[in-house]
């Protein structure tokens, strides 16, 4: 939301289910009326803790009563405007806020918005054990000789690849949120079409490796894609 043009870009993609998912710093007023009325599908709100020290945490240097505010500026705007934007608080659990699922709960159902808990992805191996979860079932990992590893068996398949691009600021389009540091851009849409992308050769050798040999891809051996009994 940075991004001056942000809105048009909305505006723009109105006519396809298009989701946003933010970090929740700026859903001013002002913002938050343009966002429900811009004709989007769908707006994710991050809140990974209800206290300065458990947001804070995950969320370094961000502001977890900036966050509950704009979430209440959305809640009003979306009541005011009768509009059909859905509203969704994503919870990553992690050891510091597993204790607090209880309380977002009520708070997601009192702003009327529907609630995920999303598993918390460590990249960093030796930081595993302080931040996995106590209670097993909000873990990707378990513990295996001696180490963590995931519990996702990585079966050769993923919807995402048919069902959830992501478009970055400035136009790379890759190929799911797991591709955070844009490792595999499929195409530019400063330089051609969205379909041209979508069909073209990058995407379908990229599909063709998943259905192949999925484990040899980076950001696909710590995806929660095909993983079952895990909160994702």
């Amino acid at each position: 939301m940075l991004h001056p043009l942000f809105f048009s870009f909305v505006k723009d993609s109105r006519k396809i289910n298009t989701i946003v998912s933010t970090n929740g710093h700026f859903l001013s007023v002002g913002n938050s009326e343009k966002i429900v009325k811009s004709g989007l599908s769908k707006l994710i709100i991050s809140l990974d803790g209800l206290d300065h020290n458990t947001y804070s945490a995950y969320r370094m240097n961000g502001c977890v009563n900036t966050v509950l505010d704009g979430l209440k500026n959305v809640t009003t705007a979306k009541e005011k405007y009768s509009s059909l934007l859905k509203i969704e608080v994503q919870f990553i659990v992690n050891r510091l806020n597993e204790d607090q699922i209880p309380q977002v709960r009520k708070l997601a159902s009192k702003f009327k918005a529907s609630l995920r808990l999303k598993s918390m992805q460590i990249n960093e191996r030796e930081d595993i054990a302080s931040w996995i979860p106590i209670k097993e079932r909000f873990s990707r990992y378990k513990l295996k000789n001696g180490g963590y590893v995931i519990k996702n068996s990585l079966p050769d398949r993923c919807a995402r690849l048919w069902l959830s691009p992501v478009i970055t600021w400035d136009g790379k389009v890759l190929p799911c949120c797991f591709d955070k540091n844009a490792e595999h851009v499929m195409g530019d849409l400063n330089q051609e079409s969205f379909r041209e992308i979508w069909n073209g050769t990058k995407y379908r050798v990229f599909r063709k490796s998943i259905l192949s040999g999925r484990y040899m891809i980076e950001i696909c051996r710590n995806c929660t894609s095909g993983l079952s009994g895990v909160n994702c």
